[in-house]
This record gives C-alpha cells, sequence and structure tokens, in this order.
C-alpha cells in the first residue's frame, strides 16, 4: 500500500462540523418586533383609514366653495354700547379654545386657512394613542387566549425580549408611523387646497406661505414627547392584558376609577382622577408653553402664531417624565413576570 493510498485511508469520509456564527443579541428582538408588525396590520391601516376621512372631508371643503369663510353681519347692530355699521362688520373666530372679536386681519385669515393642517396632525396623535392603546391590551392577552404562547416559548427567545418587543411598537414603530402619514396628508391636503384656489382663480399665497417644514417639526417633537409621556399607560395595559384571563379592558379602567371614587366619597378630593387625567394629556402642557387667552388672541395677528412652541428643556426637566419612564420600568418588568408564569386561557 502506498503512501497515498495511506493518506486517503486516514482522512475522513464526513466534512467537519460547520462552525456557527454567534447569533447577534439584537437579531431576536428585530425579528420580535417584525412579527407584531405581521399579525398587528391596523398598526399602518388605521392612521390611513383616519387620514382618508380627513381628505375627504378637506376636499369637500375646498371644492364646494371657499374653505374658510369670514362671518359678515348685513345690518347695523349695538357692540358695546355703540353702533357698528356695516363697513365695519366683525367676525368672531373661534380657534384654540380663544375667542377673538373684531376685523379679520389678512393675518388671522391666513391662520385660519392653515388651521385644517394643524387638524390633521392632531388626528393622527388621537390616532396614535387608541390605536396603542388596544395593540398593548391585546399583545400579550390575545397569545394566551389562542394558545399560540405555548408555540413562542418553544422558541429560543426570552420572555424579556418578547415584551420589550411589544413595547417597541407603540414607543418607538408607531409614532414614525403616525408622523409619515401625516405629513403626506399634509402634502395632499396642500395639493387639493392650491388645486381649489387655482379653480377660483385665487392667488396660491396662502399654500406657498404653509409652514410646512415647521409643522413637520412640531409634530415630530410632539409624537415623541407624548410617546414618552405615555409609558407608564403602556406598561399598565401591557402587564393588565397579559394577566388578565378576560375582558382585560375592564380590568384596565376599573381599578383606578374605583380607586379614584373611594377617594372621592372618602376625602372629597380627586388627586387619583388628576393623576390620570394628567398622564393621558398633560404631557402637552410639558412639552410646549401653553398660552392664555390673551396671548393667543396677540398670536391671532401673526402669520403660523398658532402653532404651539415647543419647549424642550421643561420638557425633559418635568419630574412627572422621568417618574413615569421609572413607572414603566417597573410594570414591564412584572408584565415579563407575568407571561413566565401564565399559563395559557
Amino acid at each position: 500500500m502506498t503512501a497515498a493510498s495511506d493518506a486517503m485511508s486516514e482522512t475522513p469520509l464526513e466534512p467537519p462540523p460547520a462552525v456557527r456564527a454567534p447569533l447577534s443579541r439584537t437579531r431576536p428582538l428585530f425579528w420580535s418586533v417584525r412579527r407584531e408588525l405581521w399579525e398587528n396590520r391596523a398598526i399602518f391601516v388605521a392612521p390611513v383609514v383616519v387620514a382618508a376621512v380627513i381628505l375627504a372631508g378637506f376636499a369637500i371643503g375646498v371644492f364646494s366653495g371657499p374653505h374658510l369663510r369670514t362671518v359678515h353681519r348685513a345690518t347695523s347692530f349695538t357692540q358695546n354700547g355703540a353702533v357698528v355699521s356695516h363697513s365695519e362688520v366683525t367676525s368672531t373666530v373661534a380657534a384654540g379654545g380663544a375667542v377673538v372679536t373684531g376685523p379679520v386681519s389678512p393675518a388671522q385669515q391666513m391662520a385660519l386657512d392653515h388651521f385644517p393642517y394643524g387638524i390633521a396632525a392632531v388626528a393622527m396623535l388621537v390616532t396614535l394613542f387608541l390605536v396603542a392603546v388596544f395593540y398593548c391590551l391585546g399583545a400579550l392577552h390575545n397569545e394566551r387566549r389562542d394558545r399560540s404562547i405555548l408555540f413562542w416559548k418553544s422558541l429560543p427567545v426570552p420572555d424579556l425580549t418578547t415584551v420589550l418587543s411589544k413595547a417597541l411598537v407603540p414607543l418607538a414603530i408607531m409614532p414614525p408611523v403616525a408622523f409619515a402619514v401625516g405629513l403626506a396628508t399634509q402634502l395632499i391636503m396642500a395639493v387639493m387646497h392650491a388645486a381649489s384656489l387655482a379653480a377660483h382663480g385665487k392667488s396660491l399665497d396662502v399654500v406657498w406661505s404653509l409652514p410646512l417644514l415647521h409643522m413637520s417639526l412640531i409634530q415630530a417633537y410632539a409624537l415623541v414627547a407624548m410617546a414618552l409621556w405615555w409609558a407608564p399607560l403602556y406598561g399598565w395595559l401591557l402587564l393588565v392584558g397579559g394577566w388578565a384571563r378576560r375582558a382585560p379592558f375592564l380590568w384596565a379602567v376599573l381599578p383606578p376609577l374605583l380607586l379614584a371614587l373611594a377617594e372621592k366619597i372618602a376625602f372629597n378630593t380627586a388627586h387619583v382622577f388628576d393623576l390620570v387625567g394628567d398622564r393621558i394629556t398633560g404631557g402637552l402642557g410639558a412639552a410646549f408653553v401653553v398660552p392664555t387667552k390673551a396671548q393667543f388672541a396677540a398670536a391671532s395677528n401673526i402669520p403660523n402664531g398658532w402653532l404651539p412652541t415647543p419647549d424642550i428643556a421643561k420638557f425633559v426637566s418635568t419630574p412627572g417624565l422621568w417618574v413615569g419612564l421609572a413607572v414603566a420600568a417597573a410594570l414591564l418588568a412584572a408584565a415579563v413576570w407575568s407571561r413566565r408564569y401564565r399559563e395559557p386561557i
């Protein structure tokens, strides 16, 4: 037997085992987030539906006639004890909770023409909150109800990664989606507005003066700020959804409601109610400068004065923000523990 045959006989017939590349720690989280997006199409569908409704209403308004009309009174009347003639007709403009009485200046009229774009941004923010509430309630509850939790627990994905992926959806996925849909809605509104003005032979100054970049920055800031402010609410809803066997919405709402009622009966105070209300709507007051009615009336004479003024320093220095994030972390930890030990329904 030659040396070559001896070498061939000693050569193993089976190939050496392949060396597996180390699994990235973020990869399970990435695919868990993608799973949430695949299974919850309402994250994308709901903002698009709301945008379609807004565009339909805006189209009816701009193509059926002047979009925002000034209220004129054809006869003389008495105002503050003085007779006002038709040439001095006044108009009442209600916007942003303030009532401005007096002749409508071109700047005020331009602010009114721009106001529907702000309404579209607010609608996206409200849609984000509502979709996030129902998503968090069902994120951990549905997998127990349809018993798919048995399959997901068989995969090498820790409970912490699963809960974090579900928390990232309202905190990091929904705000960009709402921003993109809101920006696209405002762009389409601007195109329709320009087409309506051109069809009526009017100037396009209202559309050209639209502070779209300024509005986009404010909208992005508001979405991020409110997502952080609502973090403890999302944590509470995830915990309740993963713990409750049935009717997670009632289990999420009834305890704070009963606690607020008991406090009102026992002490005639409303601290619990105020705390919950502040956690829902108080973030806007912490993130923006809230003008008084007099300041809003004065700002109405300035183009784009109806836009809120961000105050990042005040927001990041608000104790309620950091206390809420700490509470959210504790609630998410409790949700991880609940998922680890709760059985399918």
